[in-house]
């Protein structure tokens, strides 16, 4: 059965990373519910076809499009942008959502996993706004959404490697602002800091700790203000806000969605 959509994003064309679960799939559902066509993709391409085949199932054949997609490739970026611009016609709207965590401590944390966070983390994202920005450019305005964290502005001493790589998103999305300003592109970048979110991540998180899930939302809960994990459509929805025109004078800012732990 259909859903009517929204016109918050109409005539955007929007390409998600990491769309196969989580945060990436309530972001390319959310910007579809508004009007955007949506390229999901994921290095899981099974995972990234069932969201594009549940947002059609919601919204109709033709809303959403989904391939397999490393991110830390430059090629495999090439390969992305070209099908934007095959299935949605072109691109104005990237989503920088792909990421991972490394544990361990700096005495502790393996540097082959560090530089894996980083090439996952941070070169996607260097890949991607330089291999998008020429299409971009051709279907402006346009927005780019970087996927921080609230983790790359407030440290840990347990993940050096997962607090410098989304502190490094924060202040690339800065630079990529400017750049784009400065040569009036009309594209604005803007990071969003997300705390403790409800998604399949935990679930692994529960299981490394052999906790049980609402056991762990519940300790987590206690270190925000507001007294709750966050819902996916909680990130989402500012999602939204950035890649619609509604944010059009807003550029090289972050957004926290933090429960209020940067205020302590």
């Amino acid at each position: 059965m259909t859903t009517t959509k929204g016109n918050r994003c109409a005539g955007k064309l929007a390409l998600v990373t990491g769309a196969a679960q989580g945060l990436g799939r309530a972001h390319a559902t959310r910007l579809a519910e508004e009007g955007a066509l949506v390229l999901c993709t994921d290095i899981n391409g099974e995972g990234a076809q069932e969201t594009a085949t549940l947002i059609d199932e919601q919204l109709g054949a033709g809303t959403a499009f989904a391939i397999a997609h490393d991110v830390t490739d430059p090629l495999a970026w090439e390969a992305a942008v070209e099908a934007a611009r095959d299935n949605l016609g072109g691109l104005n709207v990237l989503v920088n959502n792909a990421g991972i965590g490394v544990g361990g401590n700096i005495e502790t944390c393996d540097f082959e996993e560090w530089k894996r966070c980083f090439s996952v983390n941070v070169d996607s994202i260097f890949h991607g706004c330089q291999k998008a920005l020429p299409l971009m450019r051709e279907h402006a305005p346009g927005s780019i959404i970087n996927i921080s964290s609230i983790a790359g502005l407030i440290a840990s001493d347990t993940m050096p490697a997962y607090n410098s790589s989304k502190a490094a998103v924060w202040m690339l999305s800065k630079s990529i602002a400017l750049h784009c300003a400065k040569n009036r592109m009309n594209i604005r970048c803007n990071s969003v800091h997300p705390t403790f979110v409800d998604t399949p991540i935990l679930d692994g998180t529960a299981r490394q700790h052999n906790l049980d899930k609402q056991v762990l939302l519940e300790k987590l809960a206690r270190q925000i203000p507001l007294k709750t994990v966050g819902e996916p459509n909680d990130i989402a929805n500012a999602v939204v806000y950035l890649a619609s025109e509604e944010s059009k004078f807003m550029t090289g800012a972050e957004i926290k969605l933090d429960g209020g732990i940067s205020a302590m």
